[in-house]
């Protein structure tokens, strides 16, 4: 079986054995202090066990909802998704949609960052579809606190996933903003095309094999403890990341090649990237500080048009892999853009609604 762009079966999606927690009221114990210190908070959220099989978690999923404690009320508002080894520390990002008169809310999905909760393989899930139980229920929270206009914005990995959530639930988000996102595999035909069959195959026997890794220089260049500007947890966000599982590549490839063959999200797009890719193996410091050393530009660009009708594509000079955290220059530049054209084109709807 291949699993190219134009031929791919699809699985059917691993699914949750209860139904979603619709979330806790604010003066719940399961909303704390969160690890980014005041005036930011952590909301559990409570997710049905999936049937997945192996080694069952000591304790069931969770997801965990980041927001700051007096947010609700204001009409619009962000729902972030980060990526792969990733999780939400990106607060003057935020800050900025803030002061913009967005609320910010930022999730950290079922078995990654804040969420991982004791289970044995973080980042370990074999379709990204189950994510779609704590998106829901992130948004009702969102929708609930008073916001009429929300804008999805995810990163690498979670820029997939909101690629996915936005086709699979129409008008459930007004718009779209991707930074970075993982829309195809950075590698040449060779794992592209027959190794991402042979993938397929183990990660449906073997989901829980590793099959690759990350490498240790973008996350060194970041962290401020090896000379970079950020002070990230490192126990959330290891250097070397987490192991990459066959059923979790497998998952990415599937949702990749949906992709590939044309999506149709229907609220505007916007596609954050660099304007440069550079050296994915062995990046020198000059490519670590003003290109995506992670993904391929290209990609992004050329999968751009398979998203939808309504993509604008911005690419940012000196762009890293998550803007968000790239040099001043090009994170203001990212930064700003997103915000001014979220702000045009939500107000576009209002006029025309």
């Amino acid at each position: 079986m291949s699993l190219s762009d134009a031929d791919v079966d699809r699985s059917a999606p691993t699914t949750p054995t209860a139904p979603p927690d619709p979330g806790q009221a604010p003066d719940s114990p399961d909303v704390v202090q969160d690890l980014l210190g005041p005036p930011w908070v952590a909301r559990t959220l409570r997710l049905g066990r999936l049937t997945d099989g192996g080694e069952e978690p000591s304790a069931p999923d969770v997801a965990t909802l980041v927001h700051h404690d007096d947010a609700g009320g204001r009409a619009r508002a962000v729902l972030y998704l980060p990526g792969f080894t990733d999780y939400f520390f990106q607060a003057d990002h935020a800050q900025a949609w803030i002061d913009a008169g967005y609320d910010f809310y930022a999730l950290d999905m079922r078995r990654a960052g804040r969420s991982t909760n004791g289970h044995p393989r973080p980042d370990d899930v074999r379709d990204l579809r189950v994510h779609d139980e704590e998106i829901s229920a992130a948004l009702d929270l969102v929708r609930a606190a008073g916001a009429r206009q929300v804008v999805l914005l995810g990163h690498s990995t979670g820029g997939l996933q909101a690629v996915l959530w936005a086709a699979g639930h129409p008008r459930t988000v007004d718009a779209v903003v991707l930074n970075s996102p993982w829309l195809d595999l950075n590698a040449g035909w060779l794992q592209r095309v027959p190794l991402t069959a042979a993938l397929d195959r183990l990660g449906a026997w073997l989901p829980s094999v590793q099959v690759g890794a990350l490498g240790e220089a973008y996350g060194r260049h970041l962290h401020a403890s090896t000379g970079g500007e950020w002070d990230f947890d490192l126990g959330l966000k290891p250097h070397a990341g987490f192991p990459v599982r066959a059923g979790f590549i497998r998952a990415v490839r599937r949702a990749q090649a949906e992709i590939g063959r044309g999506l149709d999200v229907d609220v505007p797009v916007l596609l954050c990237c660099s304007t440069r890719s550079g050296d994915r193996k062995h990046p020198g410091p000059a490519q670590l500080s003003t290109t995506d050393v992670v993904l391929d530009v290209q990609q992004m660009l050329a999968r751009a048009p398979m998203i939808g009708p309504d993509v604008t594509i911005m690419q940012v000079p000196g762009g890293t892999h998550d803007l968000a955290l790239a040099p001043s220059t090009a994170r203001e530049y990212y930064t700003r853009g997103a915000i001014e054209w979220a702000g045009s084109r939500l107000d576009e709807e209002v006029r025309a609604g």
